[in-house]
């Protein structure tokens, strides 16, 4: 099995570790410390799902790397513009 690594996939494992530090790390009090609650671990969990079937449909569609790549920085962006938008309006 070839192994590429893409975008969502560094997307998902950052997503997965800040997860993870999350639910094993204790209470702090620390200024910077970031605590989430149960829903927006759930929500992040979700949003990790969604990047992984996002990526494999990219993978299943596209089969040059570089394409790949491409499609995927242009995703990510879109998606993040949305979501700023859509902070501020709400």
């Amino acid at each position: 099995m070839n192994f590429r690594i893409t975008p969502l996939n560094i997307v998902s494992a950052i997503g997965l570790g800040l997860v993870a530090v999350n639910l094993v790390s204790g209470k702090s009090t620390a200024p910077r410390h970031v605590d989430m609650s149960g829903f927006y671990l759930l929500i992040l969990g979700c949003l990790i799902l969604v990047t992984f079937i996002t990526d494999m449909i990219f993978r299943f569609t596209l089969k040059d790397i570089k394409r790949i790549w491409v499609v995927e920085l242009i995703f990510i962006f879109i998606a993040t513009i949305l979501m700023l938008i859509l902070q501020k309006v709400v």
